[in-house]
């Protein structure tokens, strides 16, 4: 199972703002079975918006979107989703509910009920940190962008979600540069095509190093693959360190 992640808002293609929901967002869908297979990130733009959800939404069994439907101006995911669905925007009477409770009368403004204008037929997606809830249309799961807030609704929708197999990841990283052993890698990707392999050079302590990431759904094969880049390294220095996650 695979899922892209669009990441709307100017403030990312900016800098101003720093993305922090990727690599949350990529530990926690492969705990499910779901691997992030491309990212986008994208301006406040509908026309860009539209087309991109669109072609997303076609090509990946997930799409998860964050950003862009807060109360302002700016604040125009929630109108673009619709457009790419080819549905109205409509006053969400679950939605106004949520806000009238979390706000009460007097606090809960036009600006503030704008957050409950979604798309007709989606499905509320909880936020039980403001309120203001996110949306699901389909395979599309439209989030918040604040990352406390993402990960309060994804909490909530993870169970809608079916997984496949997990992603597996070892890591062995020793002080040796990247050109010494590219050749030996390459023949050991190449004797492994079930699993992912990657070179990642560091340095630390003042002295040039590698890193190598083997990545694959199966144990046995990942285990295979991970034995040979070993006995590659211990040819060349005995400070071999090791390192088992899935990611």
């Amino acid at each position: 199972m695979n899922a892209c992640l669009i990441i709307i808002g100017n403030e990312i293609l900016s800098g101003r703002t720093q993305d922090k929901n990727l690599a949350w967002l990529a530990k926690e869908l492969n705990e499910t079975g779901i691997r992030i297979g491309e990212v986008r990130v994208i301006p406040d733009i509908t026309e860009t918006i539209v087309g991109t959800v669109n072609e997303c939404r076609a090509k990946f069994d997930y799409v998860f979107t964050t950003g862009g439907i807060g109360p302002t101006h700016d604040d125009i995911t929630s109108d673009a989703i619709a457009k790419a669905f080819g549905v109205k925007l409509e006053r969400n009477k679950e939605a106004e509910a949520l806000l009238q409770r979390h706000y009460g009368k007097e606090k809960l403004n036009a600006a503030r009920l704008k957050m409950a204008d979604l798309p007709a037929g989606a499905s509320l997606i909880l936020n039980p940190v403001s309120a203001a809830p996110g949306f699901r249309m389909e395979n599309v799961f439209v989030m918040a962008g604040v990352p406390s807030i993402m990960q309060a609704m994804f909490a909530g929708l993870r169970h809608e979600l079916k997984g496949g197999a997990k992603m597996l990841s070892k890591t062995l990283s020793a002080f040796i540069t990247e050109g010494v052993i590219a050749e030996r890698l390459t023949a050991i990707q190449e004797q492994c095509p079930d699993v992912e392999i990657g070179s990642y050079p560091f340095m630390r302590q003042h002295r040039l190093g590698t890193s190598l990431v083997a990545r694959s759904t199966d144990a046995a094969a990942l285990d295979a693959a991970y034995a040979r880049m070993k006995d590659m390294l211990l040819e060349f220095t005995q400070d071999v360190a090791e390192e088992d996650w899935a990611a």
